[in-house]
């Protein structure tokens, strides 16, 4: 039996197809593959989306600085908010590190997904000074 698991809203049950489309986007955005990468061969997630919200800000085109991962996971049973995303800030500890400046983080369990709300969007960037 086969893993079902959505990447960009599509559903993938074959190991092939899912690695051939993250090769893919690793060629293309290599921080946003690196980001998927290791979400899923770390938490095994039934539902994953990383987007990248740089083009939000005040970042030159094509920049990889500002992303939300929305991550459904069975890892997450029985932990907190607070673990929860110390456990997404840890595996992404080296892009956090380099180059990405935000990350924004929804991780539920499969139950909590099942009576998901749509993900809100993020708030408007006010370019660092409050305006």
């Amino acid at each position: 039996m086969y893993k079902t698991i959505v990447v960009f809203g599509k559903k993938y049950r074959e190991t092939s197809i899912l690695l051939q489309k993250m090769s893919s986007i690793i060629q293309t955005n290599p921080v946003e593959g690196s980001i998927r990468k290791k979400l899923v061969d770390s938490l095994s997630p039934s539902y994953i989306e990383v987007i990248n919200e740089s083009h939000m800000h005040n970042v030159p085109k094509g920049s990889e600085t500002h992303f939300k991962v929305v991550v459904v996971s069975d890892s997450f049973k029985d932990k907190s908010l607070i673990q929860r995303h110390r456990m997404v800030n840890k595996l992404l500890e080296t892009e956090l590190e380099g180059g990405v400046h935000a990350l924004s983080i929804v991780a539920k369990t499969p139950d909590q997904w099942k009576d998901k709300d749509n993900v809100s969007p993020s708030p408007v960037c006010r370019g660092g000074f409050g305006r």
